[in-house]
């Protein structure tokens, strides 16, 4: 860092400095993050720490590329998991599945660790490796589509307002009817059925479903499963309680998320996040305040959540970023600059690690300003700081242990003691088959959903209208033939006439065979218990 902060103020250069490392001393388990810098130098006896129970009330770890965040996040983690705490990681570039394995040392490393009075000795974490719908190295990660919701849905398509509310109609319409959406085809199906003779009527008092607006989402659907996406949603759908998960040793399992194949659709892994969050918020109790969290949840790459967001989908996150704390979860958004999260968001982190930000251009001098209106009063010049923090070290204020913000701090951070880079890929494979959780979720499985059933009641249909072509055939043909009877009768006299019984209608045919039974029991009618969805529009499971 440079000379930057202060060398005295009115109270004196030691006071602030002490009265600073005053707000982190905290009486209980605390996470260690680094040294305070004052006037230029570190002082390596003034801790900067975060309280362990403090963890559920979220964060922020902002700063510009090339500035040490996820050196932050993996020294956060791995101490997370010592204490116990399972960690959730998003590896986007690929260069966190090294917190599983023990750290290199070396001089920088060493110098790092004398800097900031850190005792450092190399280990690494207890860790399982997923990969979304199993592109890339990982235990596979799939959604069914009724889980995942409209919502989520929408904005992965990147639908319009109106065809987001649209979409909504064809989930409540499955829902209602019981019809679970396990992968794509099962929502194309249902889309189509919606919008043709036989199911327009079927959401005529809802207001319908335009043709237009299906061929929208009809077309969606299609590039999306062109990207390949379709592998994402499926069965068997992964049970996020894994996340909850501690090694037999009683230290957090680090679960992380691989993401450097399908890193060119932040679209849709970002979503895939929140849908993971949404999930858990279902099926956690709530606990309040606890001593420890029993997750914490960093959300990399975060401006990509909100790019192009609704206005439900914000509402959304906010409410479930609100209201997941309860429930022991502690969320950490991973980003540039505290501007990429909206306001209502922002508001809920009360836990800050802002590294470096560079003022090249106009854009980037208010992006500074803004950062800064956003802490705390504090004994720095705050723009001068930001500006002049160095790789690996931030500026700082968490919340006490009594809730309330501790005071501004520059901070020159501790080193990971895992390896700071990706592990061996070779080793992360065996990691990956040798998990007990890799035959459960390894193989996909397509079991008989909306679209076995619609098709199944089309064939019906099909069936049923060629039974009627042919009964009604038949009854021409037994009309003719009592035509002809007729006749005979009338040649042959009086009594020679009887009353043939009459042939059943082609209603009486179609009613009385096992086809019409079948179709009776289409679509329109209920197939099985409605399934109910939260405030984030997935849908709520049973474990």
């Amino acid at each position: 860092m440079s000379d930057s902060t202060p060398e005295s103020t009115p109270s004196g250069g030691a006071g602030p400095a002490a009265e600073i490392a005053a707000g982190y001393a905290f009486d209980g388990p605390a996470l260690e993050l680094g040294a305070l810098l004052w006037g230029g130098s570190c002082l390596p006896e003034h801790r900067i720490r975060i309280p362990l129970a403090m963890l559920n009330r979220h964060g922020l770890v902002a700063g510009a590329t090339g500035t040490g965040k996820t050196k932050t996040l993996q020294l956060i983690a791995e101490q997370l998991s010592a204490q116990g705490v399972p960690v959730f990681l998003a590896d986007i570039k690929g260069d966190v599945s090294g917190v599983s394995a023990p750290g290199a040392p070396n001089d920088r490393i060493a110098a790092r660790a004398a800097e900031v009075g850190q005792e450092w000795r190399p280990a690494g974490c207890p860790a399982e490796f997923y990969a979304l719908g199993g592109v890339g190295s990982g235990i596979p990660v799939r959604a069914s589509v009724t889980s995942f919701g409209p919502v989520l849905l929408s904005k992965v398509l990147q639908l319009n307002q109106t065809q987001e509310q649209s979409l909504g109609l064809v989930f409540h319409y499955a829902d209602a009817k019981g019809l679970e959406l396990v992968d794509l085809k099962d929502l194309r199906a249902v889309v189509a059925f919606l919008v043709s003779d036989r199911g327009k009527a079927e959401l005529k008092g809802i207001g319908g479903l335009s043709t237009v607006t299906a061929g929208v989402i009809l077309r969606a659907l299609t590039a999306f499963e062109q990207e390949g996406a379709a592998e994402f949603f499926g069965e068997p759908e992964f049970d996020t309680g894994e996340l909850l998960r501690t090694a037999p040793d009683g230290r957090g399992l680090v679960s992380v998320l691989e993401l450097p194949a399908v890193q060119d659709r932040p679209q849709l892994f970002s979503t895939f996040l929140m849908w993971l969050l949404a999930d858990l918020f279902h099926d956690l109790p709530e606990v309040g305040d606890v001593d420890r969290p029993k997750l914490v949840f960093f959300f990399d790459e975060a401006h990509l959540l909100f790019d192009g967001a609704s206005k439900a989908f914000l509402q959304s996150i906010v409410q479930t970023v609100r209201l997941i704390r309860s429930k022991g979860v502690g969320i950490f958004f991973v980003t540039q600059t505290p501007k990429d999260v909206p306001g209502d968001v922002l508001a809920q982190l009360g836990n800050r690690v802002q590294h470096a930000l560079r003022a090249f251009t106009p854009d980037d001098a208010k992006a500074l300003r803004a950062t800064v209106r956003t802490f705390p009063v504090s004994a720095y010049d705050l723009e001068e700081v930001l500006t002049g923090l160095g790789t690996g070290e931030a500026v700082v204020t968490v919340l006490s242990e009594k809730g309330a913000p501790t005071p501004v701090a520059a901070t020159r951070l501790g080193a990971p003691r895992s390896l700071m880079g990706p592990v061996d890929p070779a080793a992360l494979d065996r990691a990956v088959k040798g998990s007990p959780s890799y035959a459960r979720y390894a193989e996909a499985v397509d079991r008989e959903s909306a679209y076995e059933k619609i098709s199944a009641e089309q064939a019906a249909a099909e069936a049923a209208a060629l039974a009627a072509a042919q009964a009604a055939e038949a009854e021409k043909q037994a009309a003719r033939a009592g035509k002809e009877a007729a006749r005979a009768g009338k040649r042959a006299g009086p009594a020679a006439r009887s009353t043939p019984e009459e042939p059943p209608s082609v209603v009486e045919q179609v009613v009385r065979s096992g086809i019409f039974t079948s179709l009776a029991r289409s679509v329109g009618t209920q197939l099985g218990r409605e399934i109910s969805r939260s405030i984030f529009g997935t849908a709520r499971r049973r474990r």
